[in-house]
C-alpha cells in the first residue's frame, strides 16, 4: 500500500506527517517556532518523564541556549555537549555521552533532545537508540542540511576510520520541529551546504523543487524567511514520503543516496576535514551527472542546468585525492551489497535510477571530469 505524508497548517506552522511501519511522527515547520517547543512536543508531558536530556554542540548553545531554556520551562534539561564536526561522529563519543547520562540517573523514561545540525542528530539518534535498549528522542534541527534532510527518516550512527555511518541503526524521533530563524545565525557555508540536499531532493523526485530553487537561488543565498521555508517543507515533504514508502533502505529509499557514493568517499579520504557533507555531496552528484550523461540518461542541457545550479552555490574546490584513492573508499560505502556497488544515476530532472553495474572506469572518468570546475561558483 502506498503511504504519503499528510500536510496541516497549525497558525503559521506547516505540519508533515512521516508515516512509517514504526510508527508516524510529525514535523514541524516555521520560523520563530522554538519558543513555543513545550506546547509542540507532547512527548515532553509523559506522566513518567523523570529526566529530560539536551544533546548540542557548545557553539549552537551559546548562540540559542538561554531560549531554548526558557521554552522548556518549567522543565530544564541536562544538558550534553558534543564537539562540532564530522570527526567527532565516533563510537568513543557515544560512549562517553551514555557514561554521562547513566551517572545523572538516565533510566527508559527518560527523553533526549537533540539540538543541533546533522553530527548531534545522528549521534543523539544512535544514543537513543541502544541506551538502555531504546529511549524517546526528538529533533531540533539547527542546520539547513538537517532541517532538509538527516533529522528526517530515522537514521541513526556514527562513523568508523574507514567510512561514514558503518555503524548505526534505523531509531524514528517522536518528533520533529524545524525552525527556519535557527537558521539567521549559520554561516554561509553552512547554510549552501544544506541547499546542495535540497538540489538532490529535487533532482531524484521533485523537478518542480529543483525549478524553485532555480529560479529563487539569490532570495534563498540572502536567507529570505519565505523562499527557505518553502524549500524546506517541500524537501522534508520529498523525504516523508520516501520514507514512508521504504523506512529500511531496501528499496526506493536507496534514491536519497543520490551523489552520496562518490561524496562520501570524498569524506572518508579526506579524513572528514576537507570538505562539509552538503560539499562532498554537491561534488558526488556532478559527478554521477557526468555518468548519466554518458549513459545517455540525461541531456546535454539538463547537465548544464544541473552543473551550474551546485556551482552558483559555490563549493570548495575538489580535494587533492587521487582516483585510485577514492574508489578505495566507495568500496567501503554502506550501501554495496554481496560486493556490489549501488549507484544512484539520473534519468531525467526529478527522477533517478538505482544500478548495480556502474564501473570503476565510469567512476574514475567522472571523477577527472570534474575537477576542472573546482572552484567558487560566484
Amino acid at each position: 500500500m502506498t503511504v504519503s505524508p499528510c500536510d496541516t497548517i497549525d497558525g503559521a506552522v506547516r505540519k508533515i506527517s512521516v508515516p512509517t511501519k514504526s510508527g508516524q511522527y510529525t514535523v514541524s515547520i516555521g520560523s520563530g517556532i522554538l519558543d513555543s517547543l513545550a506546547k509542540r512536543m507532547p512527548a515532553l508531558a509523559a506522566k513518567d518523564r523523570k529526566l529530560i536530556f539536551l544533546l548540542t554542540s557548545p557553539e549552537i548553545w551559546s548562540l540559542w541556549g538561554q531560549r531554548f531554556r526558557a521554552s522548556l520551562a518549567p522543565r530544564q534539561p541536562i544538558v550534553l555537549f558534543l564537539p562540532a564536526g564530522e570527526r567527532y561522529k565516533r563510537l568513543s563519543q557515544v560512549e562517553r555521552l551514555a557514561t554521562e547520562m547513566a551517572k545523572a540517573g538516565a533510566d527508559r523514561s527518560s527523553l533526549l533532545i537533540a539540538f543541533g545540525g546533522g553530527v548531534v542528530g545522528d549521534v543523539g539518534g544512535f544514543l537513543s537508540a541502544i541506551y538502555m535498549r531504546g529511549i524517546d528522542y526528538i529533533q531540533v534541527p539547527t542546520t539547513l542540511l538537517a532541517q532538509v534532510d538527516s533529522s528526517v527518516g530515522g537514521k541513526t550512527g556514527a562513523n568508523l576510520q574507514t567510512g561514514k555511518n558503518l555503524v548505526g541503526c534505523f531509531y524514528p524521533p517522536q518528533e520533529v520541529v524545524a525552525d527556519i530563524e535557527l537558521l539567521s545565525t549559520l554561516p554561509q557555508r553552512e547554510l549552501r551546504a544544506g541547499v546542495y540536499e535540497s538540489i538532490k531532493a529535487g533532482l531524484i523526485r521533485d523537478a518542480a523543487l529543483f525549478r524553485f530553487i532555480e529560479t529563487h537561488r539569490e532570495q534563498i543565498d540572502r536567507r529570505d524567511p519565505a523562499s527557505l521555508e518553502k524549500m524546506v517543507a517541500a524537501s522534508i515533504r520529498i523525504k516523508a514520503e520516501v520514507v514512508g514508502l521504504d523506512e529500511r533502505e531496501s528499496g526506493v529509499r536507496m534514491i536519497l543516496n543520490f551523489g552520496h557514493t562518490i561524496g562520501h568517499a570524498i569524506e572518508a579520504a579526506s579524513g572528514y576535514r576537507a570538505l562539509l557533507h552538503g560539499e562532498a555531496i554537491a561534488w558526488g552528484m556532478i559527478a554521477a551527472t557526468a555518468i548519466s550523461r554518458k549513459r545517455n540518461l540525461l541531456t546535454a542541457e539538463a547537465v548544464r542546468r544541473i552543473e551550474a545550479m551546485i556551482r552558483y552555490f559555490g563549493p570548495p574546490a575538489f580535494p587533492p585525492i587521487s582516483g585510485k584513492r577514492l574508489l578505495q573508499a566507495a568500496s567501503g560505502d554502506k550501501k554495496n551489497r554481496a560486493g556490489v556497488r549501488r549507484f544512484v544515476l539520473l534519468q531525467g530532472l526529478g527522477n533517478a535510477v538505482v544500478t548495480d553495474d556502474v564501473t570503476d572506469a565510469e567512476i574514475l572518468a567522472a571523477i577527472e571530469c570534474i575537477r576542472p570546475l573546482s572552484g567558487s561558483g560566484k
